[in-house]
């Protein structure tokens, strides 16, 4: 198994942000392309995810996890121009949820 600083290395190698958050919607993980991407950078650490939402994103939110907790395991959040934002649900050996984390990736291009 892997271990802590060996997993930060591999997450922070992804160019793309990743950010974690436990069943409370704390931030408990940034790689270092989220430390980068979001405002407060890791300063966020230990803050509601909330705080950098809106009321309709806060309530999305809500919605999705409480899928997540019926056994959901993806959802696409948002899809732009700019990017596509999946929540990702965390679940430990016995199935249980543990959390999400959001993962971005760069918008579909559009088949000819």
């Amino acid at each position: 198994m892997a271990d802590q600083k060996f997993m930060a290395v591999l997450l922070d190698s992804l160019k793309e942000p990743l950010l974690f958050a436990d069943t409370g919607h704390i931030i408990r993980y940034m790689n270092k392309a989220a430390r980068s991407f979001y405002k407060g950078g890791e300063a966020l650490l230990g803050r509601s995810l909330f705080d950098c939402h809106n009321e309709e994103s806060r309530q999305t939110i809500i919605e999705i996890l409480e899928a997540m907790k019926q056994g959901l395991d993806e959802h696409l959040y948002r899809d732009n121009e700019k990017h596509r934002v999946f929540m990702r649900a965390v679940r430990d050996e016995d199935g249980s949820l543990l959390g999400y984390y959001e993962r971005y990736e760069p918008p579909r291009k559009n088949d000819p």
